[in-house]
């Protein structure tokens, strides 16, 4: 199983939200990967000086690149759902069966998650 962050995530984390940084921690403990996409990032990165929270969280976090195979799904599912925000779009179609998407927009990930028939657990921060 991975755990998927959105940008929602990232700030939890930056801002020490506890249950967010436990739920991080338990899927180090448990091998789990953390994964997200490069541009979630950019959603969040704005002063990687003042951010030493961030940068410690996402030292354990793959952050995989929104190329043009994950921008293709993205857009695939934008034009099933009529939605168009590209990122969490990406992050849907970078989510695999059995994956866990923390997230602080629910009502746009469970849509584009149902709408790429991925069998994942939302879970909000």
């Amino acid at each position: 199983m991975r755990l998927v962050l959105d940008a929602g995530a990232l700030i939890a984390l930056e801002r020490n939200d506890g249950a967010v940084w436990r739920r991080l921690k338990w899927a180090l403990r448990v091998d789990d990967d953390l994964v997200t996409h490069g541009r979630i990032i950019g959603q969040v990165w704005r002063r990687g000086d003042r951010q030493a929270r961030l940068s410690r969280a996402l030292t354990h976090v793959r952050v995989a690149p929104l190329d043009e195979a994950l921008g293709r799904s993205a857009g695939e599912l934008l034009t099933r759902t009529r939605s168009n925000d590209v990122l969490d779009a990406a992050l849907v179609a970078l989510a695999e069966n059995g994956d866990q998407i923390l997230t602080s927009d629910l009502g746009d990930i469970e849509r584009l998650a149902i709408a790429a028939d991925r069998d994942v657990d939302i879970i909000p921060v």
